[in-house]
């Protein structure tokens, strides 16, 4: 079953002075202050001239390295009740995010709409809350992704830009690093990328739906799950999956209600030690009849490696992959597109 609200609501754009909540619908803040790189998101959030605030329950650890429902939805309701509260951002991800879905209060959510961001496992939320309130969330850094000292932009650009602005155009990044930052902030490595990987070249527009892939997954066949007509979905992956589970979750959803009627795919850049290879996505690509009449690019600057851009799920795409080339733009209204 799938379930589509339209028209979509904006949120109101950040502005200098704005307040943004950090929450943790998934892991417990806990994880991230065991390295804790707080200074770097200081400065951060005080460059964009954002304050920051967090959940009542951001600390608790369960078993999980998360807290109870109870808790996280408390913290969830309530950012999205303040009226003082401009945006919302997790904290990290994890795996657990799904289970808050049953108990969320989409009337509350539909008439407070604001920013609110995370990747990864909050995939799961970015695109339910979307498909049940019409409110356009964002696929983007976690709050303790700005606590990454070196090779941080373009990320954060882009996050200020798709929070702050109506459209914008993503220019590739010819570097990108993928690492455990976190952990050791005086040893990475930066690798050369070749950019975008046009895999059958088109051009299209339609409706940002997307994440992470098997996040996605997990709402298929729930009132959760946005309809896929019309839309660029995007997908990416971590290392902990490999080519077998990226072309079989990839094949299910393009099985599901109105797989069919996607206009274009969009695939983030895969980390190294997935072992996920431009001529293996290729082939998988090449299973898909769909995939061969519509525009199809990888190696996009998002995903689990850094930078990474912001996805505005529920806004618009334009894509084009024509002459070897991805052209790429985002609107939170089709209109604007330009």
């Amino acid at each position: 079953m799938q379930t589509q609200v339209s028209p979509s609501i904006v949120p109101a754009r950040l502005r200098t002075g704005d307040t943004l909540r950090a929450i943790a619908p998934s892991c417990s803040r806990t994880f991230v202050l065991e390295f804790d790189n707080r200074k770097w998101i200081n400065e951060r959030f005080a460059a964009m001239g954002l304050k920051q605030e967090f959940g009542k329950h951001v600390d608790e650890n369960d078993s999980f390295d998360s807290s109870p429902i109870s808790s996280r939805i408390a913290d969830m309701h309530a950012a999205f009740a303040d009226p003082s509260v401009a945006g919302i951002i997790s904290v990290i991800g994890g795996f657990n995010s799904n289970e808050l879905l049953p108990h969320l209060d989409w009337e509350l959510i539909a008439a407070n709409p604001k920013v609110f961001c995370g990747y990864s496992d909050f995939t799961a939320l970015a695109n339910a809350v979307h498909a049940k309130t019409g409110l356009v969330t964002y696929v983007g850094a976690h709050w303790s992704s700005f606590g990454m000292r070196d090779h941080f932009e373009p990320t954060g650009q882009w996050f200020q830009t798709a929070t702050h602005e109506h459209s914008w155009s993503i220019e590739h990044t010819s570097e990108f690093t993928d690492d455990l930052w976190f952990m050791d902030q005086d040893h990475r490595t930066v690798h050369t990328t070749e950019g975008p990987w046009v895999l059958t070249p088109g051009t299209a527009t339609g409706k940002v739906i997307g994440g992470n892939l098997g996040t996605l997954h997990l709402l298929q066949g729930t009132e959760f799950m946005p309809s896929l007509d019309g839309t660029i979905l995007f997908i990416e992956e971590d290392s902990s999956e490999d080519i077998h589970e990226v072309a079989r979750k990839l094949a299910s959803i393009l099985q599901s209600p109105a797989g069919a009627l996607i206009t274009g795919l969009a695939i983030g850049r895969f980390q190294l030690e997935s072992g996920i290879t431009r001529s293996l996505l290729e082939q998988v690509i090449a299973k898909h009849p769909i995939l061969q009449r519509i525009p199809v690019v990888a190696n996009l600057d998002f995903g689990h490696t850094s930078p990474m851009f912001t996805l505005p799920i529920g806004g618009y795409a334009a894509l084009s992959s024509n002459n070897g080339s991805v052209q790429l733009r985002f609107a939170h209204e089709q209109e604007q597109l330009g």
